[in-house]
């Protein structure tokens, strides 16, 4: 096999397979997190980014990164009145 993959199907390197596993899905969560978090210039454009983060896996969320994350503001809020 591959000495890389050698390495990772060691036992005593589960910790790097767990993390070699998880980073192309830390965009993607990312992603969806922000999305819902946050608005857009319309409300179509949120829903078509959270689809993307859910259903183009890894490519959804870097293209978010690229892309989608510069379109979005933080909610406003209201002041409380007292």
């Amino acid at each position: 096999m591959l000495p890389l993959v050698d390495l990772v199907l060691q036992t005593d390197n589960l910790p790097l397979m767990m993390l070699l596993l998880a980073a192309p899905i830390i965009p993607n969560l990312w992603c969806i997190w922000h999305a819902y978090s946050n608005e857009f210039p319309s409300p179509a454009e949120r829903v078509l980014w959270m689809g993307i983060g859910v259903f183009v896996p890894v490519l959804g969320g870097l293209s978010y990164l690229l892309f989608g994350w510069r379109r979005s503001r933080k909610p406003r809020t209201v002041p409380d009145e007292q």
